[in-house]
């Protein structure tokens, strides 16, 4: 279910912390003309380009492998030879593909920010586009931390990931909530005792909220405010 289903009604949690990922929450799903550039590289099916590439990540996103080496390890197993140029082509497509940012998400944290709840972005990302992000995305400075994979060196699900992010924020779980897409991330953080939504949309994840009682919503501009 997409909210934590261990609270009961008139019992919300007393939230300091909000983490949230990045993939798909605080950017857009990739745009299919992006995939398709990427999947023509390697020569292979754009609709089925997505579920696969994201399935070879993980060793990538934890800092095992550079940039060239995880693409020519890509190119093997799709059965292609690809020279440098290629790689640096996949490499800046790569790049691009999570650069659709989700305005309201955004608005959404920066808000959290303001409110004096302290925030953390954690998210599966390789060194790669940790720099990237950092020199061109100014609102990362709404977040007190970021919890990027490929510099602590643990994935997620890895348990070690998620008390990382909750040593940087300095909180207990329970005052943690997190929000994910993927089921399978969610599990572990709440086995560590984290709250959890999954996120689908921006008005599901408004509508789950108002659930658990929280007061400052995506999505809306006028809002009561917690004392910061």
């Amino acid at each position: 279910m997409p909210v934590d289903g261990h609270i009961p009604a008139g019992n919300a949690p007393d939230f300091r912390a909000v983490i949230l990922d990045y993939g798909e929450v605080l950017c857009h799903t990739p745009s299919t003309a992006t995939i398709a550039r990427l999947a023509a590289l390697f020569q292979l099916d754009p609709r089925t380009f997505l579920p696969n590439y994201l399935q070879t990540r993980a060793s990538y996103d934890r800092g095992d492998l550079l940039s060239g080496e995880y693409w020519q390890q890509f190119a093997t197993q799709a059965g292609v030879i690809v020279g440098d140029d290629e790689v640096e082509q996949a490499r800046q497509l790569d790049l691009e593909l999570w650069g659709d940012i989700n305005d309201a998400m955004i608005r959404w944290v920066q808000d959290l920010h303001s409110a004096g709840f302290k925030t953390a972005i954690l998210s599966n990302m390789p060194a790669d586009m940790a720099t990237h992000m950092r020199k061109n995305f100014a609102w990362l400075s709404y977040f007190d931390h970021h919890i990027f994979s490929g510099e602590v060196r643990s994935v997620k699900p890895e348990p070690a990931i998620y008390q990382h992010c909750l040593d940087a924020l300095g909180v207990r779980p329970g005052a943690a909530l997190f929000i994910d897409d993927r089921e399978i991330n969610l599990e572990q953080a709440r086995a560590a005792g984290i709250h959890t939504i999954r996120f689908q949309s921006v008005e599901q994840l408004r509508e789950d909220l108002q659930s658990l009682g929280f007061a400052i919503l995506p999505g809306q501009s006028e809002v009561q405010r917690t004392p910061s």
